[in-house]
């Protein structure tokens, strides 16, 4: 039987601030936070879109990366969207 995976990740809400969180099933929670049902921090800051993503297989894994991820500054947390998305589109290499 195959695992669940494990979800870390960031939504870009509608004032510009950056939620961080984990989930087994993205697309669910999503919606769960656009509907008013998801966290009580995003309520008051929808829309709130995908920003990033990063998938574990181990749920304590994600749970430390999830906390990693919160201590980050706003300016961390968007340098590492900024190069997962540049990285997704290959418009530049990703520096070694």
């Amino acid at each position: 039987m195959k695992s669940e995976m494990n979800y870390v990740y960031l939504l870009r809400c509608a004032d510009g601030s950056l939620y961080c969180g984990w989930t087994t099933d993205l697309k669910t929670r999503l919606a769960a936070h656009n509907s008013g049902r998801g966290a009580k921090y995003t309520r008051s800051r929808l829309p709130a879109a995908l920003a990033y993503s990063e998938a574990y297989e181990d749920r304590r894994e994600a749970l430390s990366r999830e906390w990693h991820i919160k201590r980050m500054s706003h300016a961390e947390k968007e340098e590492m969207i900024r190069k997962a998305d540049q990285d997704r589109t290959g418009s530049i290499q990703p520096e070694i």
